[in-house]
């Protein structure tokens, strides 16, 4: 089962509130897998997880994946209803086949990013340069609409590219029956069809009384001339119109485009330190409605100063979220004044292009609506102070225990070296650095061992250790912090080994060994010649346990990258007058280098490729002196 580390299932079940609401189920990849009202959200999410609860094999597979859940609280079941059905259609999860909606609405899609744009009929809406205008509910009033357009803007139906294939081909019906200018010929200026697609934009824009009148002045002389058809045809195109401007509406400007926002504080002691200043925490909520529905929801984690009101936090996160934001809506909602709302309010209008209305709502639905963000985002800070208080342990708590043990006053910096080789060619050094219980990559570094020969860890070490810090020693800006310990992964050998370099060096550094059992697992520290114990189900051992995996990884992947690019280094290759194809030919038949040292020349000579004289360069290289001391630490090719 897929879980998040950070996010306790069990522990946030019993922080479930009895309240209506709807609760969204995320799978490890953060993705939006299923989304449920209830009645009780603390009853019902609870369901899922209990093991002698019925669950359908769908749910079961579902539950499985969960990495995650959150809620919105609502004020009634029927809120809760609206919002699910809302979310689904937004977010359209995987697991929720049953209550899908598979109703894509229409929009009026117009190719703006085109020299010679067209009008088109689109079940989405796309980042591709057009603008688009809907969704609409008739679809039959938007084809007809689309025909409309075609025919009183001349807009070209066709999907050439042009200009590029202007030419090519003859003009199609359209342009014979006198419904399109024939751009595909060059027959217009591209200026001349620009203005027609500005004037098209305007009428989708809402501004369709002019085209009204003109339709209808038509089909008055269209019913005089006896031509009912004609007449017919304007009538019907005429409430075509009318329907659609009822519900009318380009992308980023439509009435009922608002966000609802509202802001929780807390402070909250830290634990890992009773004498530390309080705390501060903030969490704003945004409700996005869009054409009138609630789509959706963000919360946003602040770090307020000591001092900062609610008032203050939320006008500034004002500033900084819509600094960025791609869309601004023409409302927002708040849950409280601020004291720069008109400043704002000016400020978002100009960023938008159209009148931004800042309200702070005082009763009916829009009260309501804020009082619902007010109440997630108390939700909200509540559970996240919780998952800070477990992080808190995880890091800042599980260091001081560190420090305890060894008697420090201070860990707040370690360093952990390892090496990875393979038979001792190509060694590398890791050094990572842990600060306040998490990892700094930034001041990770990586070494490749060049004074040793061989498989020698414990010489490999001193080396790093020294190129370390001695670049320290010289001012090297990369290397120019110091850590209050040094972690070593091993026990006597290696810390005396680390000990020896910083005495040489003149640094005055605690350097503790992570000793550990024979099933290769953290067993405790090794610290000034003596092994101190360390509970295993404490967070100072998981963080060691952390520190260990992480120094061991980035060795590791050091190597395997040299490896993966061909640098790592083959025996083979010193020989002379043996060539890649002899290698390949020797690696073939005897497997291991191992096995070539151990053949005899007449063995090596019968190998593919080889002949009596290569076997003897071979045979000579691995049992002189000269060739026993290259061969030291030979490795796989």
């Amino acid at each position: 089962m897929n879980r998040n580390k950070d996010f306790i299932i069990e522990e946030e079940l019993k922080k479930l509130p009895a309240r209506p609401g709807v609760y969204i189920m995320h799978d490890e990849h953060d993705t939006i897998i299923y989304v449920g009202k209830a009645v009780v959200l603390k009853n019902r999410v609870r369901q899922y997880f209990q093991k002698g609860y019925k669950k359908s094999p769908k749910i079961q597979r579902m539950v499985s994946k969960v990495s995650r859940f959150e809620y919105i609280v609502t004020d009634s079941e029927l809120e809760a209803l609206v919002l699910e059905s809302n979310l689904i259609k937004e977010h359209r999860p995987k697991y929720n086949t049953m209550l899908k909606d598979d109703k894509n609405y229409p929009y009026i899609r117009v190719t703006t990013d085109e020299k010679y744009p067209r009008v088109l009929i689109a079940r989405s809406m796309k980042k591709d340069g057009s603008k688009y205008f809907g969704p609409y509910t008739n679809s039959t009033a938007v084809r007809d609409t689309i025909e409309l357009l075609r025919k009183l803007y001349m807009i070209r139906a066709c999907s050439k590219r042009l200009p590029q294939e202007a030419g090519k081909d003859r003009p199609c019906l359209y342009y014979h029956i006198g419904q399109c200018l024939a751009p595909c010929q060059g027959n217009i200026p591209e200026e001349t069809y620009r203005e027609g697609i500005d004037r098209m934009l305007e009428f989708l824009k809402g501004k369709y009384q002019p085209e009204i009148e003109r339709l209808t002045e038509r089909m008055m002389s269209a019913s005089q001339e006896m031509n009912f058809e004609e007449a017919a045809r304007c009538r019907d195109l005429i409430e075509s119109i009318r329907q659609i401007g009822e519900k009318q509406k380009i992308t980023g400007s439509g009435n009922d485009d608002r966000d609802i926002i509202a802001i929780a504080m807390d402070s909250v002691q830290a634990e890992s330190d009773p004498e530390l200043a309080f705390t501060r925490n903030a969490v704003v909520s945004v409700f996005f409605v869009r054409g009138g529905r609630l789509i959706g929801r963000e919360h946003f984690l602040l770090n307020p100063g000591d001092t900062d009101e609610p008032a203050e936090v939320l006008s500034a996160f004002i500033s900084q979220y819509y600094a960025g934001a791609p869309f601004i809506p023409k409302e927002l909602m708040l849950d409280r004044g601020i004291s720069d709302r008109e400043l704002l309010s000016d400020w978002l209008t100009v960023r938008r292009g159209a009148k931004v209305s800042i309200l702070i709502p005082q009763k009916g639905m829009k009260e309501k609506l804020v009082q619902m963000a007010r109440e997630n985002a108390e939700t909200v800070l509540l559970r996240d102070r919780d998952r800070l208080k477990r992080e808190e342990l995880r890091t800042i708590g599980a260091v001081r225990e560190i420090a305890q043990i060894l008697g420090l006053p201070s860990a707040e910096r370690m360093e952990s070296y390892d090496i990875s080789n393979i038979s001792g060619y190509d060694s590398v050094g890791s050094m990572i650095v842990y600060e306040k219980g998490k990892p700094r990559r930034s001041d990770y570094r990586k070494f490749r061992i060049k004074w040793v020969k061989g498989p020698n860890d414990y010489a490999s070490m001193e080396e790093v250790l020294t190129r370390r810090f001695q670049r320290a020693k010289d001012g090297d800006p990369g290397f120019s912090r110091l850590p209050d310990v040094i972690l070593m992964d091993g026990g006597k050998g290696q810390v005396h080994s680390a000990l020896k370099v910083l005495e040489q060096l003149g640094f005055d550094i605690p350097v503790a060994g992570m000793v550990k059992d024979d099933y290769h697992r953290t067993r405790g520290l090794y610290f000034h010649d003596q092994e101190l114990p360390i509970r295993r189900d404490s967070e100072g051992f998981k963080l060691l346990t952390r520190i260990q995996d992480e120094v061991h990884r980035f060795a590791i992947e050091y190597h395997r990258l040299l490896r993966s690019k061909g640098q790592v280094h083959s025996v083979l290759e010193d020989i002379e007058g043996i060539g890649d194809a002899r290698r390949k030919a020797l690696m073939r038949t005897f497997k291991t280098v191992e096995a070539i040292r151990d053949a005899g020349i007449e063995e090596l000579a019968h190998a593919p490729s080889m002949n009596r004289q290569a076997a003897l360069s071979v045979y000579r290289f691995f049992h002189d002196e000269k060739g026993k001391e290259s061969s030291e630490g030979s490795a796989l090719e």
